[in-house]
């Protein structure tokens, strides 16, 4: 297996990648609403261009094949930089090593660029990379959907279900 950064000219195949592992981790995903669709799609035109550019992105390709991708970017803190994983999206049938390797490029480059962070979500994909790095695990890892996507975003929802309740608490001034 081959871990390299893409260009341009792997945008089609990257796209075509992240919807095959959107189907394969949700069976339902085709039948999503058009606007959850699109927010959980990685390979927008303008993430790829972005994505192309952090220096910390990269594909995993085998005999001119992509069986995966992680998308990852440098972050300021205030104080230090970071590496942060946004996605990592692997072909069904990608080689068990798929998801070491491209966190191990990803960590790598970060190294390579002075940033000794790298933050990502323990996704059931990225577990054995994370025991394979040795990282640390710091709690879980949550995302807070606004507005109408909450109902159909992915993941095990936390908080009051049965009442709903939604609303952002008033904060005190």
């Amino acid at each position: 297996m081959r871990y390299r950064v893409f260009t341009e000219h792997d945008y089609d195949a990257l796209h075509a990648l992240d919807l095959t592992a959107l189907a394969h981790a949700d069976p339902a995903f085709d039948t999503l609403p058009p606007r959850e669709r699109e927010g959980r799609i990685s390979t927008t035109l303008p993430a790829l261009k972005f994505y192309e550019r952090s220096e910390h992105s990269f594909v995993a390709e085998d005999d001119g094949v992509l069986h995966g991708f992680i998308f990852a970017q440098s972050v300021w803190q205030g104080d230090r930089p970071i590496v942060l994983v946004r996605t990592v999206a692997l072909a069904p049938a990608a080689p068990a090593a798929t998801a070491e390797g491209l966190l191990h490029a990803t960590v790598k480059s970060a190294y390579d660029t002075a940033v000794y962070e790298v933050h990502f979500a323990v996704t059931p994909a990225l577990e054995a990379a994370a025991f394979a790095e040795g990282a640390h695990v710091l709690g879980r890892y949550a995302v807070r959907h606004l507005g109408t996507r909450a109902e159909t975003a992915p993941g095990q929802k936390l908080g009051d279900q049965k009442t709903g309740n939604s609303e952002l608490p008033e904060l005190g001034r």
